[in-house]
């Protein structure tokens, strides 16, 4: 019924790591050129978070979509767009809360966790309490069918397909909803009418989920009906209303192997990153000051690799072969710690060139870049609007 559709989005922080590269961006990249894709800077989520602290949101967001663009995003191929620029996650946010059970919110369990870890924020908010439905709304109103997350944000994602069923459950049973789905079915023509008929029947008398996709199937081939007919027949064929909000699966990414400078997970609060665009000489200067095997005092000692940090960093940036040169060597003491870490420097700054090169042109001309945005945020809107028409139309709430 729907064209595939990616979404996701990033908080606006500042500079992004290689940390980021590794566990979002790299996979943004390969996604854009498979679906349609929609890239979006969470700037309203910013708050739930950090509502005072909101002087740094706007240089953030620019900075954040140059690196963007710098790892590779390409506007011809994603939509890049600013959640504040678009009202209309605001709207279906708000008509979502109504519905919204309390207790769901309360349930998922970044929030418990993230009051734990963020103990010195003020996070007895409806702001925080509720970012979860904000996502939901992110996702929803383009209908997004895909959405790229670790694990620990699968829940979010399920979240989601609940605030979904439970709005088209509500909502979907327009009236006459049964004459209209009957009247659409007869439009597919006598042949497949009597199969969808026969698919759907086996579905919901012996829970058939074959047949269930054979009919999904055979309503998506159908060009001769309207999306409302889609819609209808799509929630007919489930035994439930007109299918108005897309429940969204969540794509599974793997988790980042990226380590800071230190050995722990690369990250801001630990202050062992490496940015995207950071220039070569303080890249190269942070590698060769990393800490090294304890055991290494002298050049002539032996040491481990799995007690030396700049290891980790290998096994993300070197072959086989050459993991196996560092092993052989720091076991021995055949080369010293210098030696073991300029591959790591050579290929980090391998790795960053194309991104430096390709975010001097919009650090050059900052036009491009607003452009871009402006673009993004005309066919965000566009898509938005079309969900709140029908969302609007469903809750009564249809101007007249």
């Amino acid at each position: 019924m729907y064209e595939p559709r990616v979404l996701s989005g990033m908080r606006p922080t500042g500079a992004l790591h290689l940390g980021h590269y590794h566990g979002v961006l790299r996979n943004w990249v390969r996604l854009q050129a498979e679906y349609p894709c929609l890239f979006f800077v969470a700037d309203w989520h910013a708050l739930t978070t950090s509502y005072e602290a909101t002087q740094a949101i706007e240089k953030n967001t620019w900075d954040m979509v140059i690196d963007w663009l710098a790892a590779g995003i390409d506007p011809a191929q994603a939509t890049l767009f600013v959640q504040s620029q678009v009202p209309e996650h605001a709207e279906l946010h708000l008509l979502l809360s109504m519905i919204a059970p309390l207790g769901w919110l309360e349930r998922v369990p970044t929030y418990k966790d993230q009051q734990e870890k963020l103990a010195d924020k003020d996070l007895a908010t409806y702001g925080f309490l509720g970012y979860p439905l904000l996502q939901a709304a992110d996702i929803l109103i383009y209908r997004a069918n895909m959405v790229p997350v670790g694990e620990d944000q699968v829940p979010h994602v399920e979240f989601t397909r609940e605030i979904a069923r439970r709005f088209n459950h509500l909502y979907g049973r327009e009236p006459g909803f049964e004459d209209k789905a009957r009247a659409a079915v007869k439009k597919m023509g006598s042949k497949r009418a009597r199969l969808f008929d026969e698919l759907r029947t086996r579905f919901l008398e012996q829970g058939d989920h074959e047949a269930l996709g054979a009919a999904r199937a055979l309503l998506d081939e159908q060009q001769n009906l309207s999306r409302g007919d889609h819609e209808r027949l799509f929630g007919w064929l489930e035994g439930s209303g007109k299918k108005i909000l897309v429940e969204p699966e969540a794509l599974l990414t793997a988790a980042s192997r990226m380590p800071g400078l230190d050995g722990q997970k690369m990250s801001k609060s630990y202050g062992n990153t490496v940015t995207l665009r950071e220039d070569a000489d303080t890249v190269s200067k942070k590698i060769r000051t990393m800490p090294t095997d304890p055991a290494r005092v002298k050049r002539t000692d032996p040491g481990s690799p799995e007690h030396c940090p700049v290891w980790q960093l290998h096994q993300v940036y070197c072959d086989e072969a050459k993991r196996e040169w560092v092993r052989t060597g720091c076991t021995s003491a055949g080369i010293g710690c210098l030696e073991c870490k300029q591959p790591v420097i050579d290929a980090v700054l391998a790795e960053q060139a194309p991104m430096r090169e390709r975010a001097q042109t919009y650090l050059d001309d900052p036009t491009l870049v607003r452009a871009i945005i402006a673009d993004g945020n005309e066919k965000a809107r566009k898509l938005a609007n079309e969900t709140m028409r029908e969302v609007r139309e469903a809750m009564g709430l249809a101007a007249t």
